[in-house]
């Protein structure tokens, strides 16, 4: 299973679509408190609330109590401070839970949680003048690396709704 785990997440329109990225892939969301925020249909009603039934969604009010009911030796915290690029990972040697850790959107996640995980610190390789990514497309860009080199496992792989042969018709 693929977990996407977001640190302090501080804008819902970022947080929905990373619902709606995980209801399409089939990935676990972990939200960790505070969020800048509320979970309700109101702010999160255009681009998650309609996926909200179709993921497994898990609440953690801090980091430390994520930490304690998931523990894992295989969190990757996606960082521009990281010394790896994403893609080097081979992600499919690993036959456990994959957690992707991503960070709040001012200030990415704690510097403390990076120092005492600095092999774990993934980078998206990007020009020098640029800060970030948006938060959504990056969470999506990491998340489909792990996907593709896993085969896709679990996902579909034509046009289920209309048929694989709509484009014959």
């Amino acid at each position: 299973m693929i977990h996407i785990v977001l640190f302090e997440p501080e804008i819902p329109q970022n947080t929905g679509n990373i619902m709606r990225t995980c209801a399409a892939s089939g990935s676990c969301l972990h939200l960790i408190k505070p969020y800048g925020f509320y979970l309700d249909e109101k702010h999160l009603k255009r681009s998650g609330m309609d996926y909200r039934d179709d993921i497994t969604l898990f609440e953690h009010d801090d980091w430390q109590s994520f930490c304690d009911q998931f523990p894992s030796d295989h969190y990757y915290f996606i960082t521009r401070y990281g010394q790896t690029t994403y893609s080097d990972v081979s992600y499919d040697l690993i036959d456990q839970d994959i957690f992707l850790v991503f960070g709040k959107e001012s200030t990415g996640i704690d510097k403390r949680i990076l120092r005492d995980n600095l092999d774990h610190c993934l980078r998206v390789p990007m020009i020098a003048k640029a800060r970030s990514l948006n938060l959504a497309n990056t969470v999506a860009l990491v998340l489909y690396e792990v996907l593709r080199q896993r085969s896709f496992a679990g996902l579909s792989k034509y046009e289920v709704i209309k048929g694989k042969d709509f484009l014959k018709i």
